[in-house]
C-alpha cells in the first residue's frame, strides 16, 4: 500500500506541476483536461490515506510522493522546454558576422551600435525557442567566447518574423 500512495502523489504532483506550467504558457485547453485526471488521482490518493490515518507510514508515503512529483514534474517540463527566450547579447564591434551566423541558424536577431565603458558595442536582441537554448549559448560561446550574454523568457510576444514563421499555440 505505501508503493502505491507513493506513485499516486508522484502522478498527482507530477500533473500538477505541468498543469501550472501550461497554464503559464498558455495552454488552457491541455491543462483543463489535465486537470481532470489530475483531481481523480488526487481523490484516490487523499482517500487511501485517510481510510488508513492510523498508519503514520502512509502519510509519510504521502509526502515522499508528493515530493517525488514535484521533483519529476519538473524534469519533465525542463524536457518539454515550452515556450521562447530572449537574449541581449553585448560583444565587440567588430564581431558583426555573429549577426548573419546566428540569423543562418535559423535565429531572430535584431542589432544595433552601443556605447560601452570600452567604446562601441555590438547589441544583439536574440529569440530562441526554449528547446534551444543550449545550442544558442553554445553557438555564442564558440562564436564570440567573451560575449555578455542575459537571458529571460518573454511573457507574451506578437509579431516579428520568427513568430510569423512558428506556430506558438495549440
Amino acid at each position: 500500500m505505501l508503493l502505491l500512495i507513493i506513485i499516486i502523489n508522484i502522478v498527482y504532483m507530477t500533473l500538477v506541476t505541468l498543469r501550472m506550467i501550461l497554464v503559464i504558457k498558455g495552454y488552457r485547453i491541455v491543462a483543463s483536461l489535465m486537470s481532470v485526471a489530475e483531481v481523480f488521482i488526487y481523490l484516490m490518493g487523499l482517500k487511501i490515506v485517510l481510510d488508513n490515518l492510523d498508519r503514520p507510514l502512509n502519510i509519510l508515503a504521502y509526502c515522499v510522493g508528493w515530493g517525488l512529483g514535484v521533483y519529476s514534474g519538473g524534469l519533465i517540463e525542463s524536457k518539454l522546454a515550452l515556450g521562447y527566450m530572449i537574449f541581449d547579447v553585448i560583444v565587440d564591434r567588430e564581431q558583426q558576422g555573429l549577426v548573419s551566423k546566428l540569423r543562418d541558424e535559423g535565429f531572430g536577431v535584431t542589432a544595433w551600435i552601443g556605447n560601452g565603458k570600452d567604446g562601441e558595442r555590438l547589441c544583439l536582441k536574440v529569440i530562441a525557442k526554449r528547446k534551444e537554448e543550449r545550442y544558442f549559448r553554445d553557438c555564442i560561446t564558440k562564436i564570440a567566447p567573451s560575449a555578455f550574454v542575459v537571458s529571460y523568457e518573454p511573457s507574451i510576444l506578437n509579431g516579428g518574423f520568427f513568430l510569423k514563421r512558428k506556430h506558438l499555440f495549440l
